[in-house]
């Protein structure tokens, strides 16, 4: 079962996310937050795997609670997901330099909350598909002149940096294989060996760190 943390000032929001994703079977809904700083508490309680985070609420925000959450983990934190009202809010850039693993509106469907939440279960982040490369182009815009981590940097074999790179420019695996000539299953296995490296969790924030590193020409 995917263990999954709501956090939302709406009790409505809660409810209505609890009963899609319980319904699907292999979710369990294991705690509940109206606040960002009642968040990393149970956070540290509960382990969640996945967290649906909003952004904007009353006595904690979203925000200061991802960074608290995935800053603290001792071992894998857990994946947030921000569930936003604004497909380009500005919360949402602030929420990936965070450790976000991916966002989604809180207009979608529910198979696609669904999906959403086994997607960062499963290790990979996930921006939401309507503006996929808008948010991956206007984060490179507003990331600052690249802050190079360069023990991490270095360790990287350079089919490994080609592969990161191509990731963020907004490439499938399939479409990464097709372009370097290899199988997808390579590019799968280089690219997992890249995250364990650099230390991110899921493909988003290696997009993250490859803008905020230089690993991508700007």
């Amino acid at each position: 079962m995917i263990r999954v943390m709501l956090v939302d000032d709406q009790a409505v929001v809660r409810t209505g996310f609890r009963v899609i994703l319980e319904q699907a079977g292999d979710i369990e809904v294991v705690a509940e937050a109206s606040n960002g700083d009642a968040a990393v508490d149970l956070a540290r309680w509960h382990r969640p795997d996945v967290i649906c985070m909003d952004i904007r609420m009353p006595g904690g925000d979203g925000l200061s609670a991802t960074r608290r959450i995935v800053g603290e983990a001792t071992e894998t934190p857990p994946a947030v997901l921000v569930v936003t009202t604004f497909d380009l809010d500005e919360y949402v850039f602030g929420a990936l330099e965070s450790g976000a693993s991916g966002f989604i509106l809180k207009d979608c469907e529910p198979e696609e909350l669904i999906e959403a939440v086994r997607r960062l279960a499963g290790g990979y982040g996930l921006v939401d598909q309507a503006v996929t490369r808008r948010v991956i182009t206007e984060f490179a815009r507003r990331t600052a002149a690249p802050r190079t981590d360069a023990v991490a940097a270095h360790q990287l074999t350079a089919r490994e940096a080609e592969i990161v790179r191509l990731l963020a420019q907004g490439l499938s695996n399939v479409e990464i294989a097709t372009e370097l000539f290899i199988e997808t299953s390579t590019v799968k296995s280089h690219l997992g060996r890249a995250m364990a490296k650099i230390g991110v969790r899921d493909r988003l924030q290696t997009v993250v760190w490859a803008y905020q590193n230089g690993v991508v020409p700007r």
